[in-house]
């Protein structure tokens, strides 16, 4: 099968590259990019565990072709801590207690920041609502939730 290149910005590092055109967006990022904080969980879109920021909004990567990222800016977990320090959103789910297993983690703070980079007071309730995409076997979402309205205030004072 013959490769396509792809142009496109992951975690503000440009790239031009080849891909076969059936390749996943998840497995281009694991694969190929060895940006292994993205994970397949469902491999349908069900689960969140694969979520990164793409052009400013939370997608499951599992459903998407590389080929679809053509042009596209991509925020993945290892695009978040500047300067050895965490982001806002990371910082308050350890300060928290928000992670147990750790493999949801991911996409749940990728898609907590994607809602407060569009909204940075969210309600209980909006909180919710964008979060919802995302499960978590191991931990009730009370704690999870409360990361992120902590995540709302840290940035708030930065």
């Amino acid at each position: 099968m013959k490769s396509i290149t792809i142009s496109l910005k992951i975690n503000g590092q440009e790239i031009m590259t080849q891909v076969r055109p059936n390749k996943r967006l998840v497995d281009f990022l694991r694969e190929d990019l060895k940006l292994t904080s993205v994970k397949e969980g469902c491999g349908e879109g069900e689960c969140g565990a694969c979520t990164v920021i793409f052009n400013g909004e939370p997608v499951t990567t599992c459903c998407m072709l590389a080929g679809q990222a053509d042009g596209a800016e991509i925020i993945t977990l290892e695009g978040l801590a500047k300067d050895g320090k965490l982001d806002a959103v990371q910082q308050s789910f350890m300060d928290v207690g928000a992670v147990q297993c750790g493999f949801c983690t991911p996409g749940m703070i990728l898609t907590a920041k994607a809602l407060l980079m569009k909204n940075p007071h969210p309600t209980r309730e909006e909180i919710k609502v964008a979060m919802s995409g995302n499960l978590c076997r191991c931990t009730g979402y009370a704690k999870i939730q409360t990361a992120v309205e902590d995540a709302a205030r840290k940035s708030q004072n930065a």
